[in-house]
Formats: C-alpha cells, structure tokens, sequence
C-alpha cells in the first residue's frame, strides 16, 4: 500500500497549484484522508482533511477560503486545490490516510511547494 503525492513546484506569490496524491494497494473509501504540510523548521501541521465519503471537509484557518481538498474514490485519487499561494505557504505536503475501522495510518513521501514573494 502507498501513497504518492504530485504537483508541487515553485510558484509566485498569488498563484496557484493543485496537489494529487494516488492511492494504490488499499480501498480509499475505508479512509479519511488528509493533507499536511512542515516548513523549513516547522512542525507538520494539518492542512485540510475530508471524510471517508467526501461529504465533510474541514481546513486550518490559514487556508480557509484559500485551499479545497476533494477527493475522486473511484480513481483513487485525493486532491488539494490552493488558490492565493503566499510564501508562508511554502512547505513539504504530505497526504494521508487515516482507516475508518482500525488499523494503521499511509503516508506519502511529500511534494514541494514553494511559493516567492
């Protein structure tokens, strides 16, 4: 089972990029999924989350209005859509995978972003 994140790269401030993370080898639809990110320096914060059936969502307060995590359970695939990059946003993000029933949690190994003023 894994999960790999795509998308990151170097944007300008005011910008855009929308993050994927592919799930393969387990049943994402047993899962909440989440995304978080660590700059340089940091600790890893939760960025957005989404429920097992995409129906709830819920965001950190410095991307609210900003950022729109959205997942597709039919091709495995969850996204975050960040709008409005500024250069705080600059970080490695992570997706993952928390199970409904137990068990343990997935991770990817982070895509960059990093956003100039």
């Amino acid at each position: 089972a894994q999960l790999v994140e795509s998308g990151g790269g170097l944007v300008q401030s005011g910008g855009s990029l929308r993050l994927s993370c592919a799930a393969s080898g387990f049943t994402l639809s047993n899962y909440a999924m989440n995304w978080f990110h660590q700059g340089p320096g940091k600790e890893r914060e939760l960025v957005a989350g989404i429920t097992s059936d995409g129906r709830s969502t819920n965001y950190a307060d410095s991307v609210k209005g900003r950022f729109t995590i959205s997942r597709d359970n039919a091709k495995n695939m969850v996204y975050l859509q960040m709008n409005s990059l500024e250069p705080e946003d600059t970080a490695v993000y992570y997706c993952s995978a928390v199970p409904k029933f137990g068990g343990r949690d997935y991770w990817g190994q982070g895509t960059q972003v990093s956003v100039s003023s």
